[in-house]
C-alpha cells in the first residue's frame, strides 16, 4: 500500500527538521537527573560521615547513654564479705555500687556533643538500645534567606512554578515511635552496620535522607546515631539547573528558528523569483519571449538559474528556427511545384497513351494538396506577423457576422445556417477582416463535424460589456482530454485523414489568436443534450458601446 504524499513547503520541512533539536533539552534533562542522583549519593555519604563522627565521640562511654556495666559473681561475693566483716567489728561500710551518673547530666552532655557537630540543615538524634531518643539537635526546617528575584524571571515565575514546583517548607518532621522501631537504617545500626535510607515524611510531602551508625561499648552496640536531611537542597539545585536549561533552550530555539525562518524565506523568495522569470519568459501560446538573468550565486539555486537561462536561450533559438521553417519551406517548394505543374500541363499537350490521363489527374491532385498544405503552413506565421502590425478600427461585429453568414449559405450549399443576432449594434475595437477570418475557421470546423441535414447555429449576443459569439453544431462530442489542447497549434481531433482536404490543426489556433488580438477568449464545450459542440468567443465591447 502506497503511503499518501505530504506536500510541504520548504519552511514546513525545515520546521520539522528543527524538531530534531529537541534532543538537546532531552539530553540536558537526562544530565540534570544524573546530577541529582550524584548529589543524593554525596548527601548520603556526608550524612553517614556525620553520624560516624558523632558515634566515634560516644564510643566506649556507656554511662552517657545511661547504661549500667555488667557485675561479675566474684565482685558481688567480695562486696558481701566486706560488708559482713565490717558489721562484726561494729563498723558501717557504704555499699559500693557500680555507680550511675545522673541521667539528666548524661543526656545534656550527649546533646552538647551533638550541637558541636550539628549542621545547619540537618537533624541529629541518638537512640539507645531500648529505642528511646535520648538526645536531639538541629532541625529539618532551616530558615530561608531573602532572595531578590531577577526582572526577567518575574514574568516566568508562574509557568516555572507550574513546571518545576519548589520544595515545600510546611511539612511534618515529627519523629514517630513507629519510624524508630521500623526504620531499616536503625535496625541495621543495632546489628552493628552503618546504613543510609531515603524515606518520606509522615505527610508524604518531602523526602528525608537518613544515615545511622552504631555506638559501641566494647563488643556491644549500646545505641545508634541518626543524621537526617531533606532532599530540598537537591531539588532546589535541580530546579535551578532545569531553569537555566529551559532558558538556554528557549534562547537557542528562538535564534535557530529565526535563522531557519530567514534562510527558508530567502530560499523560497529565490525559487519564486526564478519561477516568475520562467513564467514571464514564455507567453500563453508557448512562445519564448524572454530569458532568465542567470544568478551569480554559487549555490544550487544559482546553478539552476543559470541552467534555466541557457535552456531558454537554446529553446528560443530552436523555436525561432521552427517558426521560420514553414515560410522557408513554402518559399523553397513553390518553385519546384511550379516546375512540376508546368511540366504536367506540357504533357497534356502532347500525345500520350490513353491511360496516361489518369496518372496526370492524380499528379495534378497531389500538387493541389501539396500547395494547400504549404499555404496553410505559412498561414499562421503570416497571421502572427499581420497581428503585430494590424491597425485597429471601430467596427460593428453584428454587421460582419451577418455578411459572413450570407456568404456561407452560398459557399456551403446545401448546409443550413441558423443566424440569431441582437438588433442593436455591437461595436468592437479591432480588425473586421480578422474577425471574419476567425468566423471562417469556426464555421469550417462546424461544417466538418455537423451531422448531415442538421443546421449550424450562429448566435451573437451582448453579455455584460462584451459580445459573445456562439457557433453550435450537432455531431460528435469533444474528448475530455482534448478540451485544453484544442486551440493549440498543430492539434486536431479528426480521425479520418483520407479526405482530399488536408487538415493541419491550425484553424482553431488561428481563431484563438484573433480572439486574443481583440482582448477576448475562446472556449469549447459539449452540449448538455450530449449531441453536439458549442464554440464560444467572448470579446469586450468598445468603451462607449
Amino acid at each position: 500500500m502506497r503511503l499518501p504524499r505530504l506536500d510541504l513547503s520548504l519552511r514546513s520541512k525545515l520546521a520539522l527538521v528543527s524538531l530534531a533539536l529537541l534532543a538537546l533539552p532531552w539530553a540536558g534533562y537526562r544530565y540534570v537527573r544524573e546530577m541529582e542522583r550524584f548529589l543524593l549519593e554525596a548527601q548520603q555519604s556526608a550524612l553517614l560521615g556525620t553520624a560516624r563522627a558523632i558515634a566515634t565521640a560516644l564510643h566506649e562511654r556507656p554511662r552517657l547513654l545511661g547504661v549500667r556495666p555488667d557485675e561479675s559473681a566474684l565482685r558481688r561475693q567480695a562486696q558481701e564479705e566486706l560488708q559482713r566483716l565490717a558489721e562484726a567489728r561494729g563498723e558501717t561500710i557504704a555499699p559500693e555500687g557500680p555507680g550511675e551518673p545522673d541521667a539528666e547530666e548524661s543526656f545534656d552532655e550527649v546533646a552538647a556533643i551533638l550541637r558541636g557537630l550539628d549542621r545547619a540543615s540537618s537533624r541529629i538524634w541518638v537512640v539507645d538500645r531500648r529505642y528511646r531518643v535520648i538526645a536531639l539537635a538541629g532541625s529539618l526546617k532551616p530558615k530561608r534567606a531573602e532572595t531578590t528575584v531577577p526582572v526577567w524571571r518575574g514574568w516566568m515565575e508562574a509557568p516555572l512554578r507550574w513546571l518545576m514546583p519548589p520544595p515545600p517548607d510546611d511539612f511534618d518532621d515529627t519523629i514517630d515511635a513507629d519510624i524508630i522501631s521500623t526504620a531499616q537504617e536503625i535496625s541495621a545500626a543495632f546489628l552493628g552496620a552503618e546504613r543510609t535510607e531515603v524515606r518520606q515524611t509522615p505527610d508524604g510531602k518531602v523526602a528525608i535522607v537518613s544515615a545511622a551508625h552504631p555506638i559501641w561499648a566494647g563488643d556491644e552496640v549500646i545505641g545508634a546515631v541518626v543524621a537526617e536531611e531533606t532532599t530540598n537542597a537537591i531539588l532546589v539545585a535541580r530546579n535551578a539547573a532545569l531553569e537555566r536549561l529551559l532558558l538556554i533552550t528557549l534562547v537557542v530555539f528562538a535564534l535557530i528558528a529565526l535563522a531557519l525562518l530567514g534562510f527558508a524565506s530567502r530560499l523560497s523568495w529565490r525559487i519564486r523569483h526564478l519561477r516568475d522569470e520562467a513564467d514571464s519568459a514564455i507567453d500563453a501560446q508557448g512562445r519564448i519571449t524572454g530569458t532568465i538573468a542567470g544568478s551569480t550565486s554559487g549555490d544550487e539555486v544559482g546553478d539552476l538559474s543559470r541552467s534555466f537561462s541557457r535552456l531558454l536561450t537554446r529553446l528560443g533559438e530552436h523555436h525561432g528556427y521552427l517558426e521560420g521553417m514553414a515560410s522557408r519551406l513554402s518559399h523553397e517548394l513553390r518553385t519546384p511545384i511550379a516546375v512540376v505543374r508546368s511540366s504536367l500541363e506540357n504533357l497534356r499537350l502532347t500525345e500520350l497513351p490513353q491511360d496516361a490521363g489518369v496518372y496526370l489527374d492524380r499528379a495534378n491532385d497531389g500538387l493541389t494538396r501539396l500547395t494547400t498544405v504549404l499555404t496553410r503552413m505559412s498561414e499562421a506565421t503570416r497571421l502572427e506577423q499581420s497581428l503585430s502590425v494590424a491597425e485597429r478600427e471601430r467596427f460593428d461585429l453584428a454587421a460582419v457576422v451577418a455578411g459572413c453568414v450570407e456568404g456561407y449559405r452560398q459557399a456551403f450549399k446545401p448546409q443550413v445556417f441558423d443566424l440569431r443576432i441582437e438588433s442593436q449594434p455591437l461595436k468592437l475595437d479591432g480588425a473586421p477582416d480578422l474577425a471574419a477570418q476567425m468566423l471562417d475557421k469556426l464555421i469550417a470546423n462546424a461544417v466538418d463535424f455537423a451531422l448531415p441535414g442538421s443546421p449550424i447555429r450562429v448566435d451573437l449576443v451582448r453579455f455584460d460589456n462584451a459580445a459573445q459569439l456562439i457557433v453550435t453544431n450537432r455531431g460528435p462530442q469533444l474528448p475530455a482530454e482534448m478540451r485544453d489542447r484544442l486551440f493549440q497549434s498543430m492539434v486536431s481531433v479528426r480521425k479520418d485523414r483520407s479526405g482530399t482536404e488536408p487538415h493541419l490543426g491550425l484553424g482553431l489556433y488561428v481563431a484563438r489568436m484573433v480572439a486574443e488580438f481583440h482582448g477576448g477568449t475562446i472556449a469549447a464545450h459539449n452540449l448538455s443534450e450530449g449531441d453536439g459542440v458549442a464554440f464560444v468567443v467572448t470579446m469586450p465591447l468598445a468603451a462607449d458601446s
